[in-house]
């Protein structure tokens, strides 16, 4: 039996890991709660995200990566040895070989130190993956044919957008905007028209239940509470999808002046597959309501969203592996 194969999508808000033959197999916050006093890790995923904003003050809970890249080098080694041995259990006699998504404007330094980070979690071979690619591949587009498919793969801290031909990446932008700025943009927005004080899940909250990007038919609204900036005091305020979409404006148009810019320097031949097959979007933030119907009125071309966007990345990263295993076990 060959050792096992597995990817790892190493997100700043969640990490996802497929391993091979059994799909996505686990997918939590990228959260790591430790103790200051003893430098103990008390809890690291779903555990550790409801502690966020939480905690007492000898506990925090941080979240290892910032903007897609490793800001807190053995806290996050910790986390992807955790995730490892949680996913492919401790009866593994060989170690695994595994693939890792990172996103497409990493430098060497930042792709050594995941690279290390997976070695010291205990991995056999480590490949390092380009996002795009890997959520092409997720997405179920064939990325070695002669022709051009655009991603916009939105994340948590970094949205990467790229235009693919046979197999490689053609052009391709990084933009450290994403998931996690949504969020700041809603508590900036509360602040401000508000004078509400809430925290980043408050804000998630906001952005999953109500949050649009473009004006919809209907509009929904959610009662928020947080802390009334005024007096101190607790307060409630009903929030509405045309509020969210005035919050994110700002946010949401340098993803779109970035998917123009790529465009912009994107060959004519290539121009015309893409006008041709649309543009898809793929990572958490591409769940964000109106983001298919703001970049088709802003750019003419059809986009749709990946099924499954969430786990794109990490099941292209899997899948990575295995086109680079040259098929040997196909018998």
């Amino acid at each position: 039996m060959p050792g096992t194969e597995v990817g790892i999508d190493l997100g700043t808000a969640s990490i996802l890991v497929y391993i091979r033959g059994k799909g996505v197999v686990l997918k939590e916050p990228s959260v790591v709660a430790f103790d200051r006093d003893t430098n103990k890790i008390k809890a690291i995923g779903e555990e550790a995200r409801l502690m966020l904003g939480r905690t007492p003050g000898n506990i925090v809970a941080v979240r290892p990566l910032r903007q897609g890249v490793i800001a807190d080098f053995t806290v996050t080694e910790k986390m992807i040895e955790h995730f490892i041995r949680k996913a492919v259990g401790k009866k593994t006699f060989r170690k695994p070989k595994i693939a890792v998504c990172i996103p497409s404007g990493a430098t060497e330094v930042e792709k050594k130190a995941v690279e290390d980070a997976t070695f010291q979690a205990g991995a056999r071979e480590v490949f390092i993956i380009e996002e795009p690619i890997a959520a092409a591949i997720g997405a179920g587009i064939d990325i070695a044919k002669p022709c051009g498919n655009m991603i916009v793969d939105i994340g948590g801290g970094t949205t990467d957008i790229a235009v693919i031909s046979l197999g490689g990446t053609v052009v391709s932008t990084s933009i450290k905007i994403a998931g996690d700025d949504f969020d700041e943009a809603i508590v900036r927005f509360m602040r401000k028209k508000h004078n509400l004080l809430i925290g980043e899940r408050t804000a998630e909250d906001i952005k999953i239940k109500v949050g649009s990007c473009y004006p919809r038919p209907e509009v929904e609204s959610i009662d928020v509470r947080g802390r009334n900036l005024v007096t101190g005091l607790p307060k409630t305020v009903t929030v509405t999808s045309e509020e969210t979409e005035e919050a994110l404006r700002e946010t949401t148009s340098q993803i779109v002046e970035a998917v123009h810019s790529v465009l912009e320097r994107t060959p004519p031949e290539l121009t015309a597959d893409i006008a041709e097959r649309g543009i898809v979007l793929t990572g958490g933030g591409a769940l964000l309501r109106g983001l298919e119907e703001l970049l088709e009125s802003k750019t003419g071309i059809n986009t749709m969203t990946a099924e499954d966007p969430m786990k794109c990345v990490a099941i292209g990263t899997g899948k990575y592996v295995e086109f680079i295993s040259g098929h040997r076990d196909e018998e």
